[in-house]
């Protein structure tokens, strides 16, 4: 499974946010924000802690990549 947080970059263009102040507005590590850039699972708490931030949902964040579908 792979994991993209595509989503999330764009929402972040969308309400103006750079991944700085993302980090510090929802207290997560600058290693749960690399893990993300490299397209790493992260810890559930760290993914509601955004969607806190960004007032959005879970499935604005992360998609879930079938491995079968990504070689496609």
């Amino acid at each position: 499974m792979a994991y993209s947080y595509n989503r999330l970059w764009k929402l972040m263009i969308d309400k103006n946010i750079n991944k700085t102040a993302l980090r510090q507005r929802a207290g997560i590590s600058s290693n749960a924000m690399a893990k993300m850039g490299k397209g790493q699972p992260v810890n559930m708490q760290v993914l509601a802690k955004i969607c806190h931030v960004l007032d959005c949902g879970i499935e604005d964040v992360v998609e879930i990549i079938d491995d079968e579908k990504q070689g496609s």
